[in-house]
């Protein structure tokens, strides 16, 4: 990686951010904020297009987010964090982007097709839903940022936006655009607390940044591990069990971890022993995180806002226009 990529990241603001937010990309922004220049975008646009009949709860968690962001270590002098709807260039951008894309490349998105199954909308899918890939490739190529950090469901995002910027430097004889690389976490997925999905904020199973000390030790208490494993000297099984799903991902003493599923799957060890280590753990890290989050203002949120979406606006105004010559509009 060179000096001068930029990063761009987002996340849709549809409620406080949880810790598979924190292991599959806040905690690589962290990293690339002090290497690269970095764009975090608060994607409320994208979240209007699965939450259009309750815009209210989309604005209510944009500064809730930002937040999220801050309290991690996300620092407004080292990256630009702006709003999705305060920088209209980038509809735009989607707009001209739409004739390049078939609506059969986008029903063939895996990501997409998952998120389809979720919502259950039958043949009444909004038309703002199905091509919010497009929208995304519009953040990603406005800002010509060339490392992305995501999960791995994220993927079949990153394929398409270089798709795009091949297509339209080819039609238009143009070198404007450029593709982009995922940066990928260490940790896959994060399965959620009842060991069914993934971690995530509409299915409500997830461990969020600003949980309490209670509500952490609650879910974890509750976390799915082995329904077989009933007496502490029974066998137990290491795969799918949740709490070693995020000991994986948390637990820093790696030797000790292998040791402890050995002991686990040979029989011998207490599900209620790895609950209260993991509990150690989580506690350790969230604590920090909550209190630095409990002491920011809503006005110190609103002025990274603006600065933030006005250094955006400078960058994507400059992409359109190259983006509009290419055409020739």
């Amino acid at each position: 990686m060179n000096e001068a990529q930029t990063a761009l990241t987002a996340d849709r603001p549809t409620g406080h951010l949880h810790l598979g937010h924190y292991v599959g990309s806040l905690k690589n922004r962290l990293v690339l904020q002090g290497k690269h220049k970095c764009l975090i975008m608060i994607a409320d646009v994208q979240a209007l297009s699965d939450n259009f009949d309750n815009p209210q709860k989309v604005k209510e968690n944009i500064k809730e987010v930002c937040k999220d962001y801050l309290a991690v270590g996300l620092n407004p002098d080292k990256c630009t964090i702006f709003v999705q709807s305060r920088v209209p260039e980038l509809s735009e951008l989607t707009m001209y982007y739409l004739n390049l894309v078939t609506l059969a490349r986008l029903e063939r998105n895996p990501t997409v097709k998952a998120e389809l199954k979720q919502k259950d909308w039958e043949d009444s899918i909004p038309m703002g839903f199905l091509c919010y890939p497009i929208s995304q490739a519009a953040d990603i190529t406005a800002f010509k940022a060339t490392l992305i950090p995501v999960g791995e469901d994220q993927l079949p995002m990153i394929e398409l936006s270089n798709e795009i910027v091949r297509r339209f430097n080819r039609l238009y004889n143009s070198d404007v655009l450029v593709e982009s690389e995922a940066v990928l976490s260490d940790t896959k997925r994060l399965i959620g607390i009842d060991g069914k999905s993934k971690a995530s904020k509409s299915l409500n199973n997830a461990i969020f940044l600003s949980d309490s000390e209670k509500n952490i030790k609650e879910k974890i208490n509750n976390m799915y591990t082995d329904p077989n494993h009933i007496k502490i000297t029974d066998p137990g099984t290491v795969e799918g069990n949740v709490v070693f799903a995020y000991l994986d991902a948390f637990f820093e003493d790696k030797q000790e971890l292998v040791s402890l599923k050995k002991q686990y799957t040979k029989g011998g060890l207490g599900d209620s022993v790895l609950k209260s280590l993991l509990n150690d753990v989580l506690q350790a890290l969230l604590k920090p995180i909550r209190e630095k989050r409990e002491s920011i203002l809503d006005d110190d949120i609103e002025k990274i806002l603006i600065d933030g979406s006005r250094a955006a606006r400078n960058v994507s105004q400059n992409t359109l226009r190259e983006v509009k010559e290419a055409i020739g509009l």
